[in-house]
């Protein structure tokens, strides 16, 4: 059995943030608003893996209402999440991810992106692929308020797991 899963998520932009996209830091003049660190792209992973697994989404997990994960390591959540899909009997196949936003440019930190996504995920670096792409200057993100990032999954069940799910939640 094979599974998609979307996820998405979008955050404003401020001074005396880090900007980070899946554990890389880039260089910019303002980073992600949010009650973790912010990594816009490493949350739209986690959505999609969650979603693909039918596990629920990153809100469940790591709710913003919680003081345990203010200022939390992204990466540490998605290592979390996906050591719950391999619980439940799924297999990342691939996953493809976009961020949306005219600076900073993603193209330089492409290949750190998704070096540090496959490290998480286990698996090669050609398993995951990141595109950056602009707002031509349109709305908040074209005009450097904010930066969204979308991520499609493709998940594959064990053969050895059973049909059934089994949705392990945090507890």
């Amino acid at each position: 059995m094979i599974r998609i899963g979307l996820g998405r998520d979008l955050h404003r932009l401020v001074q005396g943030r880090r900007f980070l996209l899946g554990g890389v830091e880039i260089a910019a003049d303002r980073g992600e608003l949010g009650h973790s660190d912010g990594d816009v792209l490493t949350h739209a992973v986690i959505d999609a893996l969650l979603g693909a697994a039918g596990l629920g989404d990153i809100g469940e997990f790591f709710p913003p209402s919680q003081p345990a994960w203010k200022d939390a390591d992204s990466l540490k959540l998605l290592e979390f999440t996906f050591a719950q899909v391999k619980q439940a009997g799924w297999n990342l196949v691939n996953l493809d991810c976009v961020v949306v936003c005219d600076k900073p440019k993603i193209l330089p930190y492409r290949e750190d992106i998704r070096a540090s996504l496959g490290a998480v995920l286990e698996t090669a670096p050609d398993a995951v692929f990141v595109k950056g792409k602009t707002n031509e200057g349109l709305g908040p993100l074209g005009d450097g308020s904010a930066v969204e990032a979308l991520a499609v999954c493709l998940l594959e069940k064990n053969e050895d797991s059973p049909k059934t799910k089994d949705s392990p939640k945090k507890g």
